[in-house]
């Protein structure tokens, strides 16, 4: 499928809809996730969640490319399944999470790279750091979703996305003293029409 025949697949949908401007989608808590992975001193990868995000995305079905996405992430909401690390992770040495509780992307700008890509440009507020980040994102969904048929929650229309990027927590502080090196970011979250 082209970019074009993407757009006008949307603009299709918009229409089909009665859509005539941008739409608001709120993430569903229950099927959003923010994953992290990190090398640890070169032996093996190991992973973490937020477990408390929220966003929105604003979405002109017959302008795909203006859309924008925020979301908010609750610090101290990490978990890797090891309480003595994710006590580590929110303390003043990593995420200092009671002095900044909040993680915070608001996007800049959206390319589309496929029929169903794009590249998401945003700014990442860490450790009250704010640096650029570019994330990978397929769409996955756009439209009703498969179980509204049988839950009134699901009703509606619905998009779903995934996600990856990459960030150096030193670049924001995060760290410093035992260095991590590179982190690496996974989202997967569905997002309903606020109306």
């Amino acid at each position: 499928m082209t970019e074009t025949r993407f757009l006008w697949t949307l603009a299709i949908l918009a229409a089909t809809a009665g859509a005539a401007a941008a739409e608001t989608y709120i993430t569903d808590p229950g099927h959003t996730e923010v994953r992290v992975g990190w090398n640890h001193a070169g032996v093996s990868m190991q992973h973490g969640e937020f477990t408390t995000a929220s966003g929105t995305l604003e979405l002109d079905a017959e302008s795909p490319e203006t859309a924008s996405v925020t979301a908010t992430i609750a610090a101290d909401s990490f978990f890797s399944g090891v309480d003595a690390l994710d006590q580590h992770a929110k303390s003043a040495d990593f995420l200092d999470a009671v002095t900044y509780p909040e993680i915070t992307f608001v996007s800049t700008a959206l390319k589309l790279t496929g029929e169903d890509t794009a590249e998401i440009t945003g700014d990442l507020t860490l450790h009250g750091v704010t640096k650029p980040l570019v994330l990978d994102a397929r769409l996955t969904h756009l439209g009703a979703h498969p179980v509204g048929q049988f839950f009134d929650y699901y009703k509606g229309d619905w998009v779903a996305f995934s996600a990856q990027g990459q960030i150096d927590p030193a670049d924001f502080g995060v760290g410093s003293s035992i260095p991590v090196g590179k982190l690496t970011i996974n989202i997967d979250t569905e997002l309903k029409a606020a109306k």
